[in-house]
């Protein structure tokens, strides 16, 4: 394939910055691809030697690594902005109605596409998704997500206490998530979790299956919730009564290891967290849904300190918003509420190459390095009026936190997947197809 060349600001930061982590920048940049991949990233007067075969497309605007939502479910799309209640009520009287819905394999389809393009418009191009418990949510997702070539981890919920309408049981539940890692395993960019939606809606037996599923299959993820909300710890203490904390429910059925993702994570104790690290499992901070449902503050900092690996999720429907540059400015709140700050580069860093880590996929996405794939966005500093007058005159440092606060969808101007215009703000409607 022909190499192309993308001249540009260029901005990445691929290493935790409380790590020692360097902040990759060239004002003045050079990104060149080829089958995909990166194959060189830097200085434009460096690198333009070199290439002098190559047409250059210059872009105005900076050029970051696609963002990485690490927690979202794609059939609450249309249940963002479902008024009242806290969790397990809202579950009960908003979600679960609409994910009973998803039997219907035409109706799958039509959120799968429409959520995916609202994913690309929004500059993510790789997630790790919720489905339901129709085996069929999952095909209509990897369908759609193999259409786009986007890198998308998903699977079929498992939940065999609940209502009526959502519940599989033991045997049916791990006879058809085999089914699934079989018919999409290594197809396209995809990826498999094993998604026990979390511990009241599983009995023993089926966490046990869930453990059993992920200890057979060393390519799969572990996805699911954990100390989210105050009453749903509550009940779940009341329910495994000889369990040390929430996290050794888990524990337990051997779902807590260097593959498992864990979303929230907001009401854990010392122990556990360092029980997180020590395991290598990895933590979804998802603020806007903990802010909509009242759920609490994460403690982003105590989980850096206790060097637990950690990504950004929107976490549709109770988040609010697709775009992970107004989730960004909402992580920056909450640890301003916790009496700590949030740095602009780090906070990029969640969403792109941390998230990668989370998702046990650093060595292919998410810091734009030679050898990784050329999933990448153009941010737009000047996308609205305001957003061009307080980037007027700004440092770097300023204008990322600008994009993070005043920044969404509007602020994306280009979505690039696996090397190819995958959206653009330009475009009616989403432009790249795969057969």
């Amino acid at each position: 394939m022909t190499i192309k060349a993308y001249r540009a600001e260029l901005l990445s930061v691929p290493e935790d910055p409380l790590q020692g982590g360097t902040v990759r920048h060239h004002a003045d940049g050079l990104l060149l691809v080829e089958n995909g991949l990166v194959i060189a990233f830097g200085d434009h007067p460096d690198l333009a030697p070199r290439f002098t075969d190559v047409p250059v497309e210059r872009i105005d605007g900076l050029i970051v690594p696609g963002f990485v939502d690490c927690h979202v479910h794609y059939p609450q799309t249309d249940r963002i902005a479902a008024h009242g209640e806290q969790l397990l009520e809202w579950l009960e009287r908003h979600i679960f109605p609409a994910e009973a819905a998803f039997a219907d394999r035409a109706h799958a389809d039509g959120v799968a596409a429409f959520f995916l393009d609202e994913l690309l418009r929004n500059g993510t191009t790789s997630a790790l998704v919720f489905a339901t418990v129709h085996a069929g949510s999952v095909d209509a997702l990897f369908e759609a997500a193999l259409k786009r070539n986007m890198r998308i981890v998903s699977g079929k919920v498992l939940m065999d206490r609940g209502p009526e309408t959502l519940r599989d049981d033991v045997a049916d539940g791990r006879a058809d998530s085999e089914a699934l890692i079989a018919r999409w395993r290594g197809r396209g960019r995809l990826g498999y979790a094993v998604t026990p939606r979390f511990a009241l809606t599983s009995s023993d037996a089926q966490l046990a299956s869930a453990g059993d599923l992920v200890a057979a299959h060393p390519d799969v993820l572990m996805h699911t919730h954990l100390a989210e909300n105050a009453g749903e710890c509550a009940a779940v203490a009341e329910r495994f009564p000889d369990a040390r904390d929430y996290l050794d429910v888990y524990d337990r059925f051997g779902l807590v290891g260097p593959r498992s993702v864990f979303a929230h994570c907001i009401h854990m104790d010392d122990p556990a967290m360092a029980r997180m690290a020590e395991a290598g499992a990895g933590i979804a901070f998802c603020p806007t849904s903990n802010f909509f449902l009242g759920s609490g503050l994460f403690d982003l900092a105590r989980a850096g300190a206790c060097g637990v690996k950690t990504g950004i999720g929107t976490d549709i429907g109770a988040g609010t918003s697709f775009s992970i540059l107004s989730t960004l400015g909402e992580a920056y709140k909450v640890c301003q509420l916790r009496g700590t700050s949030l740095d602009p580069f780090r906070a990029l860093y969640l969403a792109t190459a941390g998230g990668a880590k989370v998702l046990g996929l650093s060595d292919r996405i998410g810091g734009l390095q030679p050898g990784q794939e050329a999933d990448f966005i153009v941010l737009d500093g000047k996308a609205t009026p305001l957003l061009a007058r307080r980037m007027a005159g700004a440092s770097l440092h300023d204008r990322l936190f600008g994009l993070q606060v005043l920044g969404d969808d509007r602020a994306i101007a280009r979505t690039y997947v696996a090397g190819e215009l995958a959206w653009s703000r330009d475009a009616p409607i989403p432009i790249l197809r795969f057969s």
